[in-house]
This record gives structure tokens, C-alpha cells and sequence, in this order.
């Protein structure tokens, strides 16, 4: 029988076509050995199968029907099949490879059956050259719709993953908190990537169970789900088999274990849980430290992860990873300046009769950190006490170093005494030489210029009085007994580390059961309100009753300041003022003669007396002696004692002069010098402070007599009893 081209390849087709299964079954075996990334997934496998079985009927059906081959229907889901591979990050030389292979097969079974059907060799070569022909064609047709179809795929896909990487740039990491950043990861990969998300990170806390031998215990920071809350039938775990872990609860990895292996060797995995399921193990891995591992729960969604989900989870990952390394760096320095700064703050104030106080400290909000406000509490010599808020400029350890040094520095002028205006000239002096310091420093995070602002106020409970002086502080607020709350009006001086301008005090009366506030800029500036609104709410604050100073701090706080952490650092001190009354202080004016000192020794004895300190009485006759003496002798009239009754017994001395006594070792024949020696010896505490005009050399006895004489070569002095 003559065959045209046409019929004996139409005759070939039709002789071909029952046994399509084998055919089919061969152009597989093919695809498998030559593109096994086509196999390798088990969804992309069927695909695949699908797409051999659909073609080879489609080309045996034109063939054998006579169809040109750009008119063969191709499969309907052919171009959806060519986006899943790219969707799954295929390569597309893969689908131009599988292409020529299957087309190939199919020809090669063609040609076989050919010479089964007729022996005249022109019919089978010009059928053969047809074959080839009509073969190009509809694999250039193919190829061409395949590969349209998976470059407009692909680069949907880059565009979509280039959106959902500067989403995350944007969403993730707004804060320096490392909770919130971890959990701003789980919410963003639940939207575009994930049915589920979990994200662990290693457990580094102090005071933690550590972890056993071969086990990696992690806390989960964070998780999410498409589904309400974390039911255990949602859960990412339920799905693996295992058991399902509450937030901020530590577990372990076991040993071997994907997750392990992941937190280990830092690489980034695919697995397949089953059917509909599949998961990614992407470590969090920052500034070469491993943090923890987030892991990518997929099966609700038909299509398992594949290589460009596992590219978009590390893209993401990386970038919330520097951000939790951040945060997590962040809170290790914050953490640090916080407990710097609350250990130099007094603990607790020292036990005095001028003033109840109530102190408070706050740092700032996350972003801005600890900064260098502080407060004190210093007693000092007459009964006075001084009070003490300062404000360093800036943030951080250093500024928080800063503080100690200040308050160090405010503590020893404190402690000679010396007026407000005078103690802040010198430490106007501290601030410029710790500026010099800094400032020749290479260090780049400590290096620049150091300010700071200071109020300092002495307030004398026996005049009633307070003097204040400020170096570019903000100024107090004093309520008095009636209610009545205003801004007390001080001169300005200038900030700390300025230095060649002069500062100031004011002195007001205060009367019993004043109430003075001492705080820092951030307590009444804020975002939403200017200073002078601040200072009305302060007023308004101070003025409400309540039981306890204590409670009026913690109204002063909840009404000025937000819910959350104020934008400023804020330091708050209040004292509520006390007086000593007559009964409590005794006065005698000295003559310039020595022998008013048997006089007042005598007073001073029978005023102790009155007061029930008959066990003082030797002490301070000697140290009334002494003093008075020294003044009649050294000082200048008008001279005066005075003796003041509180928890302790403080003798006073003033006189005109500005001579100021000093302690010295008395030689074995020396006649004079052992006077302030056996004050220094009798008394608990002694010193002089200066006043615009003259001195004041005070003693503080307490009950209990030193025993002097038990050891006198101990002391350094020989022959005391016959000295006194």
C-alpha cells in the first residue's frame, strides 16, 4: 500500500496511541534520569507526570488526526504548570531541557513503527522529515508558551519578594525591644510566607537553669498563627508530633534534632512533614553569633516550600537577626547603665529631724535609655540638711558615670560646709576639668563636652530658712501649709562646665510643714504639653491630699508623665519641712574674756540638765571649754554658743573671725595644741563652716563617754589626765 507522509504518519500515531501508557512510562523514565529536579518534590513530580501524559496524547491525537502543529490544542494547564515551577524556584533550563528529551522519546517510538508499516524507504523518509518538522514546531510553541509564562512568574515573584523584603525593612526592628521585634518577624512571615511561625532564641539569662549535656534549651520569644490564638491543633509542633510550647517558656531542642542541627551548624533547611505540610529552619544569625532559630510552619497552602521561600525566609530572617542583636545589645548596655545609675543613687537617706522626704527616679523610654538625673539627701552640721537634684546632658553609661562623679564631688563640698553659691562655683570647676578629660580622650563613645544642670538647697530647721542657688536648673516648687503651691523665683545661673560666670542664692522662709519639690526638665516637659503646662500640673498634683509624702510622689508621677515610660529621664525629690523649737535650742552670748568660760561651761551643764543628758555632761563641758576658749583666744568678738538638742547633742561656737582651727599632734613639752585633739577624740563628728562673716566650729556629741584614758599611748598623747 503507498502512504503519503501525512497517512503514514497518521497510521503510525494510531498504531502508537493504545499503547500511550508506555510511551508516557518511557518519556518519565527519561525526565528522571536527565532533570531529576523535576522529581525531587513530590507535588512537582505529579506536575510533571501530568504534563508528560497530556502532551504525549496531545501530539499522538494531532498527528494522527493530521492537525498542523500550531493548531494542536495544547494542555489547558500547561502555562499554570510553568508558573508553579518558577513559583517553587525552578530553574528554567530545567523545562527546556525536559522539552527535547520527551519530544525526543515520543519521535524515536514514531519512527520505530514506521517501517512495521510500509518498506518503501522514500515514504518513510519524507514521513520521517515531516515528523521532525511538525516536532520543532510544536515544541517551539511549547518552549515559547512555557517559558513566557515562567519568566512572567518569575518576575512577579522577584517583585513580590522584593516588596516583602522592604516590608520587613520597615516593619521589623522599629523598636529596641527584643520581644516585640521577634514577634513583628512571626506576624510579617504569617502574612506572606507562613500558616505558622515560632521564633526561639537561645536562653542567656542569669539565674536560668542551664542546659543539660547534649540538649539546647531556647525560650520562645514569639508566634503566630493564621488562626486565632495557638489551639493545639493549629500549633506548628501538633503538626510535627510534638509537644506545643507557651510564649516566654523555655524548652530544649534535642539532641540531633533539626532544629539543633540548624542552631548548630548556622545553615538554613527545607523539610517535608507530610502530604500538606512542609517546613523551614532558618537560625537567626547576627555579627557572626547564632541568636535562635525562626521556623516556618506551611499546611494550610497546597504548595510545600520550596528553594525561593527558603531565599525569602533567610532575607527576611537576617534582617530581623541584626535587628534582635540590636535590640538584644541594646538592652545588655541599658540593663548595665540602669544598675550603674541606681547604685550611685542613695539607697536610702540619712535619719535627720529638718525634713521628711520622698524621692523617686525613672529612666527613660527604650529608645533614649538611662540618663544622668540624680538626687540626694546630705546631713549636715547645726541640724541642716542639704538637698540636692542635678540633670547631666546626654544618655547612656557615660552620662550615668558622669552622674557619680558629680554627686561624689557635691558630697565632699557638702561636707566642709560650704554656702550654696560657693559649692556649685567649684563644681562648676569639676564639670570643666571632667570636660578637658573627656575630651582628650580617643575613645569616640566617650570623647565630647559634659554639661550638667544642679539645684542645691540648705535648709536650717532652727532659723526656718532655706537657701537655694541653681546652676541652669529648673526651678522648684514650694507648697505651704495653706495649699498654696508656687514656683519659687530664684536668680539664673548658668549650666555646669561653662565656667567664668557667677551663680547666685536666694534664702526664703519656710514654716513648718512646707513642702518643697525638687525635679529634674523631664518631669514637666513632654511631647504633647510646653513647661509652663507642666508647672500648672505639678501645682495641681502637689495641692491634692493625700496619706504619706510617698503617695504625693506617686500622684506627682501618674499625673505628669504618660502610661509608659516618660520620653525623659525624670528625677523627683520632695521634703517636707520640720522646725526645732526653743525647747530644743539654747543660746549664750560670750564676752571676749576667758573667764566667761566657767560660765557658759555652767550653763551648758545645767541645760543638759533640763534636757535629761546628765550622761553628757563631762563630754561637753571639756568641748564647750575647748571651744570657747579657742574662740576668745583666736577668734573675734562677737562670739556666741549654742546648743542643739536633736537625736544628737551638736555644740556650736561662732565667732567674727576667719581663722580656721586644724588639728595637729602636740609635742611631749608643748603647753598648748591638745585642745581640738580632745575634741576630735570626745565628739562623733567635728568640723568649721564658714558664713559671709566669720566661722562656726561646731562638735557632735552622742551618748556613750569615749573611754580617753584606757589607752593613752594609743591615742599618740602622753600624760592626758594631767592635760585636762
Amino acid at each position: 500500500m503507498d502512504f503519503t507522509a501525512d497517512s503514514l504518519l497518521s497510521r503510525a500515531a494510531h498504531e502508537l496511541s493504545p499503547r500511550a501508557d508506555e510511551l508516557i512510562h518511557d518519556v518519565e523514565q527519561c525526565l528522571r534520569r536527565e532533570v531529576p529536579e523535576l522529581w525531587d518534590e513530590p507535588d512537582i513530580a505529579q506536575m510533571t507526570r501530568e504534563n508528560v501524559a497530556e502532551h504525549v496524547i496531545a501530539l499522538l491525537f494531532g498527528i494522527e488526526h493530521g492537525v498542523e502543529p500550531r493548531r494542536i490544542d495544547q494542555p489547558a494547564a500547561d502555562a499554570e504548570r510553568a508558573r508553579r515551577l518558577a513559583q517553587r524556584g525552578k530553574p528554567v533550563t530545567a523545562m527546556l531541557r525536559a522539552f527535547p528529551l520527551a519530544h525526543g522519546r515520543v519521535l524515536d517510538r514514531l519512527l520505530e513503527v514506521l517501517p512495521r508499516l510500509t518498506t518503501d524507504a522514500e515514504s518513510i523518509n519524507a514521513a520521517t522529515r515531516k515528523l521532525i518538522a511538525l516536532s520543532i514546531v510544536y515544541m517551539d510553541r511549547t518552549s515559547e508558551t512555557g517559558v513566557l509564562a515562567f519568566q512572567e512568574e518569575r518576575d512577579r515573584r522577584v517583585q513580590w519578594r522584593l516588596s516583602v523584603v522592604n516590608e520587613a525593612s520597615v516593619r521589623v526592628g522599629t523598636t529596641l525591644d527584643i520581644t516585640r521585634t521577634a514577634q513583628e518577624l512571626a506576624d510579617l512571615a504569617a502574612e506572606h510566607l507562613a500558616d505558622a511561625v515560632t521564633v526561639d532564641l537561645l536562653d542567656t539569662s542569669p539565674g536560668e537553669e542551664p542546659p543539660a549535656k547534649g540538649t539546647l534549651v531556647v525560650r520562645r520569644v514569639a508566634q503566630r498563627s493564621v488562626q486565632e490564638g495557638y489551639p493545639e491543633t493549629t500549633c506548628p509542633e501538633a503538626i510535627c508530633g510534638q509537644s506545643s510550647d507557651p510564649p516566654q517558656q523555655l524548652h530544649r531542642y534535642p539532641h540531633g534534632s533539626p532544629s539543633a542541627r540548624a542552631l548548630v551548624t548556622g545553615r538554613p533547611s527545607r523539610h517535608y512533614l507530610g502530604p500538606s505540610a512542609s517546613m523551614l529552619l532558618v537560625p537567626l544569625c547576627a555579627r557572626g553569633t547564632t541568636l535562635g532559630v525562626a521556623q516556618f510552619f506551611r499546611h494550610h497552602k497546597p504548595d510545600a516550600y520550596g528553594d525561593e521561600d527558603l531565599l525569602l525566609a533567610q532575607e527576611i530572617a537576617a534582617g530581623a537577626a541584626v535587628a534582635i542583636d540590636n535590640a538584644r545589645r541594646y538592652t545588655h548596655a541599658r540593663a548595665t547603665a540602669l544598675t550603674l545609675q541606681r547604685s550611685l543613687l542613695p539607697h536610702s537617706t540619712p535619719a535627720q529631724s529638718a525634713v521628711d522626704v520622698a524621692c523617686r527616679y525613672l529612666p527613660a523610654a527604650t529608645e533614649l535609655g538611662v540618663g544622668g538625673d540624680w538626687y540626694d539627701v546630705i546631713q549636715l552640721s547645726g541640724a541642716r540638711v542639704a538637698l540636692v537634684v542635678g540633670d547631666v546632658v546626654g544618655h547612656g553609661i557615660h552620662a550615668a558615670a558622669t552622674m557619680g562623679r558629680l554627686r561624689t564631688a557635691v558630697r565632699t563640698l557638702a561636707d566642709i560646709d560650704l554656702p550654696p553659691d560657693e559649692l556649685l562655683t567649684h563644681l562648676d570647676d569639676v564639670v570643666i576639668r571632667l570636660s578637658a578629660e573627656v575630651s582628650a580622650q580617643t575613645d569616640t563613645e566617650s570623647a565630647g563636652d559634659i554639661g550638667a544642670t544642679c539645684l542645691y538647697a540648705v535648709y536650717d530647721p532652727v532659723a526656718g530658712c532655706c537657701t537655694l542657688a541653681r546652676a541652669g536648673h529648673v526651678l522648684p516648687t514650694v507648697m505651704t501649709r495653706d495649699g498654696t503651691a508656687d514656683i519659687l523665683e530664684l536668680p539664673a545661673g548658668p549650666p555646669l562646665g561653662l565656667g567664668g560666670l557667677p551663680f547666685e542664692s536666694a534664702e526664703i522662709d519656710l514654716p513648718e510643714g512646707s513642702l518643697i519639690a525638687l525635679y529634674t526638665d523631664g518631669l514637666i516637659e513632654a511631647l504633647d504639653h510646653d513647661v509652663e503646662a507642666g508647672l500648672t500640673r505639678l501645682r495641681q498634683a502637689l495641692a491634692q491630699s493625700s496619706t504619706s509624702l510617698e503617695a504625693t510622689c506617686d500622684t506627682v508621677l501618674e499625673t505628669l508623665l504618660p502610661a509608659d515610660r516618660p520620653h525623659d529621664d525624670v528625677a523627683l525629690l520632695l521634703a517636707r519641712t520640720h522646725t526645732l523649737g526653743d525647747s530644743q535650742v539654747a543660746t549664750w552670748d560670750v564676752d571676749a574674756d576667758p573667764s566667761e568660760v566657767a560660765r557658759v561651761r555652767a550653763g551648758a551643764s545645767e541645760q543638759l540638765t533640763t534636757w535629761g543628758l546628765e550622761e553628757l555632761d563631762f563630754t561637753t563641758e571639756l568641748v564647750v571649754s575647748e571651744l570657747v576658749t579657742n574662740a576668745i583666744r583666736y577668734g573675734r568678738p562677737p562670739i556666741q554658743l549654742r546648743l542643739i538638742h536633736d537625736r544628737t547633742l551638736m555644740c556650736e561656737v561662732a565667732d567674727a573671725g576667719n581663722t580656721t582651727p586644724h588639728l595637729r599632734r602636740a609635742r611631749i613639752f608643748d603647753e598648748g595644741g591638745r585642745g581640738l585633739f580632745l575634741v576630735a577624740q570626745l565628739a562623733e563628728h567635728w568640723g568649721t563652716r564658714h558664713a559671709r562673716r566669720g566661722k562656726t566650729v561646731w562638735a557632735e556629741c552622742a551618748p556613750g563617754t569615749p573611754d580617753l584614758f584606757s589607752d593613752s599611748a594609743a591615742v599618740g598623747v602622753e600624760g592626758l589626765p594631767e592635760v585636762v
